[in-house]
């Protein structure tokens, strides 16, 4: 072997020998990266909002891959942790889901039924009800009484039907004919209430002129006294708002 081959051979041996010690080094950047971050761990998060009492579904979230050691304990890493789940608040898109975001569906309370009724969507409270809210209920009814003179006044009186309703559910905008084959948009809408409430919207959808729904702020649900739940114009010029019509509203 000359001179020429042997330096040839330390070159490849040195060569073979850096290529080593390279493959090392990125081995060793490799393993600290990894033990720095850890494995990845499939976690969920919105496509799409999620409005508060909402069931959330997996058609609204998609897989994302997070290193195990960046992922609140409290993430979703499973679908099943999802099924029969609502929103307990507002979700916005790209949010990480985790379990302290939904809640089991609101269930009824002993002595509760549901009660779905048709609400105009123009008198609503149009978009913000939501299954989990708290509405108070009130309904518009003309009223004819006969004076002292045999005629019948007729005049209209406003009434709090139900006080504190719970929404279950929130159904889809429906075109709705009336019997003069009038077409209106209403939302059918599901309340959870004692038999007395549910017979009072059912007497406000058959027989009020209009039926409004008020949202009640959350935490500001109040039991409002009998004296504040009539109105009448009659009672307003008078100067006393509110009537009496324990006969018709026992």
């Amino acid at each position: 072997m000359n001179a020429r081959q042997r330096r040839g051979i330390l070159l490849l041996v040195v060569s073979v020998l850096l290529a080593l010690g390279a493959f090392a080094g990125v081995l060793a950047v490799i393993n600290d990266v990894e033990s720095r971050v850890g494995p990845e761990v499939t976690t969920y998060e919105l496509r799409e909002d999620v409005d508060p009492y909402e069931e959330v579904t997996a058609d609204q979230l998609r897989e994302v891959s997070m290193p195990e050691r960046y992922i609140p304990d409290s993430a979703v890493t499973d679908l099943d942790q999802v099924e029969g789940q609502v929103a307990v608040g507002p979700l916005r898109e790209g949010s990480l889901l985790q379990r302290d975001m939904l809640s089991d569906r609101p269930e009824l309370d002993p002595g509760q039924q549901e009660i779905a009724v048709m609400i105009d969507a123009s008198t609503g409270v149009a978009g913000k009800i939501y299954p989990g809210a708290t509405i108070n209920m009130y309904a518009a009814f003309r009223v004819q009484e006969r004076n002292g003179e045999n005629e019948e006044d007729e005049y209209e009186i406003v009434r709090l039907m139900v006080n504190n309703a719970e929404v279950i559910e929130v159904g889809d905008l429906t075109e709705v004919t009336d019997d003069d084959r009038n077409t209106t948009e209403a939302v059918p809408i599901t309340f959870a209430l004692d038999n007395v409430d549910a017979q009072r919207v059912t007497f406000a959808e058959a027989f009020a002129e209009q039926v409004r729904l008020a949202l009640v702020a959350p935490g500001e649900e109040r039991e409002i006294p009998d004296e504040e739940r009539t109105y009448t114009i009659i009672g307003d010029n008078a100067g006393d708002p509110h009537l009496d019509l324990d006969a018709l509203f026992p």
